[in-house]
């Protein structure tokens, strides 16, 4: 790797420093100069449109629709839901004044006294209550149910302690918002919505993960149930990676929405809402990326294909440009993603390094020999084997590779997480095991003090109460209680 793009601190030696590094150094994003606030970099940025152009047309293929809600929410509205606020209170970052005035000793701007807010706002946490306003008044007969809405947005949430991408104080993210006449169908939304992540995860993202429901503790606040998304990073933590929530009739109570049924009766709106974040670019990084870089899966990766030339003369430059772009039209044509980098103010070596650094899947080298034999070199990003090919028919090898690559990274990943993933019967091996990293599956008495107890004592939280997998019965690790299945255990972002 060019000297230059080196210094990326080594997975085992710094995890957390080599996701910090590789982020600035791939260009994905940088810090901000408001505190807890990042800048997303143009190529990261095309990674999360890639994303987000998927799970928008998936969205669109369940029948939702896209619509804008404000980002400033009235502090009373969030008053109306008890468990909601108290979940987000503390996260809150708060609007109290309309107005600037220059400073009379003339040092500057300051906070207008005078142009204090009757009533303070609140920059959205999440979208619930201004939302469930608002429904209010689309919503009078069941003939107006479902609303199927959904918005891409930003939130604030003021974090402590931030990390790019990960947890930050601002993120964006989408955010599904349903009404329904019945709680059936409601149920429906929420896991029709989770089963929607969960493909886009492991089919684009090539990142396996598991679908459960989260315990009562760690719920979204203001929804009856929680289903999740988890997934195993490199370093055996989990990362939560997109939730849906059962939210019952609890904002439709809060705000008084209330629809006549078909018996011609008043009843409350049943409530789902379900999201992911720009968190999601973080799992990206840490479930596929090594020691040289990132490695991206070809159905996200912005540049899927890079040809870099390598030339003695002008001459010789021209015909491998001929070359370079018949092959061009060709990978384009098949919908494939290609640059074609024959800028003169970076050497070879430099493209190859920052190519493979910033993950592009597949890198074609053209030099004078290749144009003789009609051939190029071709490398893959996920094992870094290289070989040397002929040109005819190079689009359809191509396409096959980026397949053969999106495929390979999935089972990689599933292959680590499976060998990552234990049981445990006593605490004492359950201690040991989480220790050591990874996912355990172990009994569970259901309550509270006892989830309480081995977060504090262990720092696992319970992932969730896996939708599949053992259901078999048994006696909580702890307290030897009865347990109606083993829970997922890990340490987490």
């Amino acid at each position: 790797m060019a000297k230059e793009l080196k210094e990326l601190t080594k997975r085992s030696e710094n995890y957390s420093q080599w996701y910090n590094d590789l982020v600035m150094k791939a260009d994905l994003a940088e810090q901000s100069a408001v505190r807890g606030c990042m800048v997303i970099k143009p190529y990261g940025y095309a990674i999360w449109e890639k994303m987000q152009r998927v799970l928008d047309d998936m969205f669109k293929a369940t029948g939702h629709v896209n619509a804008y809600f404000p980002l400033l929410i009235p502090k009373s509205f969030l008053c109306r839901e008890a468990e909601h606020v108290e979940g987000f209170a503390k996260e809150c970052a708060v609007v109290t004044h309309y107005r600037l005035k220059n400073a009379e000793d003339g040092t500057g701007v300051v906070v207008d006294p005078a142009a204090k807010l009757e009533e303070e706002l609140i920059v959205r946490p999440t979208s619930e209550t201004i939302i469930w306003n608002t429904y209010k008044n689309w919503i009078q007969s069941y003939r107006d149910l479902p609303i199927l809405c959904n918005q891409w947005a930003n939130v604030v949430r003021w974090e402590m302690r931030t990390r790019l991408f990960l947890r930050t104080a601002e993120f964006l993210w989408q955010e599904g918002h349903t009404a329904h006449a019945t709680s059936e169908e409601a149920e429906a939304e929420v896991k029709r919505m989770i089963n929607v992540y969960a493909d886009f995860a492991e089919k684009y993202m090539a990142m396996p993960v598991i679908k459960g429901v989260k315990s009562a503790n760690e719920r979204f606040a203001g929804a009856v149930d929680t289903y999740t998304i988890e997934a195993m990073m490199q370093d055996g933590k989990a990362l939560q990676s997109g939730t849906s929530h059962f939210l019952g009739q609890n904002f439709a109570k809060a705000f008084d929405v209330q629809f006549i049924n078909k018996n011609n009766e008043p009843e409350y709106v049943w409530a789902t809402s379900w999201g992911v974040s720009t968190r999601l670019m973080g799992a990206l990084i840490m479930t596929h990326s090594d020691d040289n870089g990132l490695v991206l899966p070809p159905k996200l990766a912005p540049i899927q294909v890079v040809i870099v030339p390598i030339y003695k003369n002008d001459e010789q430059l021209h015909l491998i440009d001929a070359k370079a772009n018949e092959i061009c039209d060709k990978l384009r044509a098949l919908g494939i993603s290609v640059k074609y980098d024959n800028a003169d103010n970076r050497r070879p070596g430099f493209k190859f390094a920052d190519y493979e650094l910033k993950g592009v899947p597949v890198r074609l080298v053209i030099g004078g020999r290749d144009l003789e034999n009609n051939t190029v070199e071709i490398m893959r990003r996920d094992t870094l084997e290289k070989e040397t090919v002929t040109c005819d028919n190079i689009e359809t090898l191509v396409s096959h590779l980026l397949d053969e690559i999106q495929e390979n990274i999935y089972k990689k990943a599933l292959a680590y997480r499976d060998a990552r993933t234990t049981t445990a019967d006593t605490y004492e091996e359950f201690k040991e095991k989480i220790e050591a990293g990874g996912f355990v599956l172990a009994h569970w008495d259901g309550t509270t003090e006892t989830e309480l107890r081995i977060k504090e004592e262990t720092k696992a939280t319970i992932r969730c109460i896996p939708l599949e997998g053992d259901k078999t019965p048994g006696v909580c690790m702890v307290t030897g209680k009865p347990s109606a299945c083993r829970v997922l255990f890990a340490r987490s972002y």
